[in-house]
């Protein structure tokens, strides 16, 4: 038994959800979004709250249970509040600005490098060695968060790179004489 898939999704005040068919819509402050569960699952939509119901007792149908209920949770949460990751950025010289849409980095490179934000996501970076990723759509803000990352990966002899705030980076010795 999921015990994840077993637990209603609520909706708060001003989010409303839809039903068609496998697709699920949700409507509230910040967009709407969709969707589409398969065919191992049973979505129902009653008095503010989304249920999901497995289809039979196959494995498959129990990993899309737990699985689909995350989704709908994630779009319920993306509509109210939105989703946000912040990096930090570590290294003499190292530093990113905003220009227009576009996102700006100095990574000790021979040329800067320009990362535009796609639909759905906004970049704002408030200091020069921070950068906020944020977005209604929690696998769309982690992977633009993810791909200014990989542009400088944090290193483990002197912790320079880009990395997510908080995020701990397990340090080298250098070599010895």
């Amino acid at each position: 038994m999921s015990r994840i898939g077993k637990k209603p999704v609520d909706l708060p005040s001003g989010v409303s959800a839809s039903l068609s068919g496998q697709t699920i819509e949700v409507k509230g402050p910040k967009g709407a979004q969709t969707f589409t569960a398969t065919d191992d699952v049973t979505l129902t939509v009653e008095d503010n709250v989304v249920k999901v119901e497995p289809r039979g007792k196959s494995k498959r149908a129990r990993q899309q249970w737990g699985m689909s209920r995350t989704m709908v949770a994630n779009m319920v949460q993306g509509v109210t509040q939105g989703f946000k990751k912040e990096l930090e950025i570590q290294g003499v010289g190292y530093r990113a600005q905003m220009q227009g849409n576009t996102l700006k980095l100095n990574l000790g490179y021979s040329h800067d490098v320009d990362f535009t934000a796609p639909e759905g996501v906004t970049i704002t970076a408030p200091k020069q060695t921070e950068i906020v990723v944020e977005g209604a759509d929690a696998q769309a803000v982690g992977e633009v968060a993810a791909k200014i990352r990989d542009w400088r990966r944090p290193e483990p002899y002197k912790g320079k790179g880009i990395r997510y705030k908080g995020e701990f980076i397990f340090r080298k010795e250098g070599k010895k004489k």
